[in-house]
């Protein structure tokens, strides 16, 4: 039991540095605003909880985002951009590991990448809209927008950006996914054995 638990422990610490690399090559997609970047660091998350379990994704998911404030920071001293990212992740990960740990196939991992998506846009957006929006202006002195501006971007950006990513993602994930499955498979099935 000790052995797994180090090998977990390493595992995390391992794909959460690969997650915090992956979150520094990001990129603007060019019909949403330049402050919308598009990153893969959300797959070394979903292979740490598809092996290791969602608490682990999660734990990936916690670790780069300290590693991004640690090594990148932010321009206000809040780390508000890593909490939303943490918060997306989250969003993404958790319903890919429920439901593909429910219904380990093909479908069930498109099904699982599906939710995600969806929750992660919908989580976005009512955070965006109630609680990151208004943090970036109070922190960042960024021009408060009424109710309809805020609500506009967020429909006409936030919603259909988050949704865009989740779909990257998730055709990354599965191009990777289908090559390490005997490898996933395998790793899970001796860490259940011990």
């Amino acid at each position: 039991m000790k052995r797994i638990s180090i090998r977990a422990f390493v595992g995390i610490g391992v794909l959460g540095a690969m997650a915090h690399v992956l979150m520094m090559l990001n990129f603007p997609l060019p019909p949403f605003p330049n402050f919308l970047l598009v990153d893969f660091s959300d797959i070394p998350a979903l292979v740490a909880a598809l092996l290791y379990g969602p608490l682990a994704g999660v734990a990936v998911e916690l670790l780069k985002n300290v590693l991004n404030y640690v090594f990148v920071g932010s321009a206000t001293g809040v780390p508000i951009g890593q909490i939303a990212n943490f918060t997306a992740g989250a969003a993404f990960i958790l319903p890919v590991s429920y439901i593909y740990g429910k219904a380990a196939s093909k479908k069930g991992l498109l099904l699982g990448l599906a939710a995600g998506t969806v929750t992660m846009a919908l989580v976005m957006s009512v955070l965006n809209y109630y609680v990151f929006m208004p943090a970036y202006t109070l922190f960042l002195g960024a021009p408060q927008m009424s109710a309809p501006e805020a609500k506009a971007l967020v429909v006409s950006a936030i919603l259909p950006f988050n949704a865009v990513k989740g779909a990257m993602a998730a055709i990354v994930f599965q191009l990777l996914f289908w090559r390490l499955r005997a490898w996933l498979e395998k790793q899970a099935a001796s860490r259940q054995a011990a």
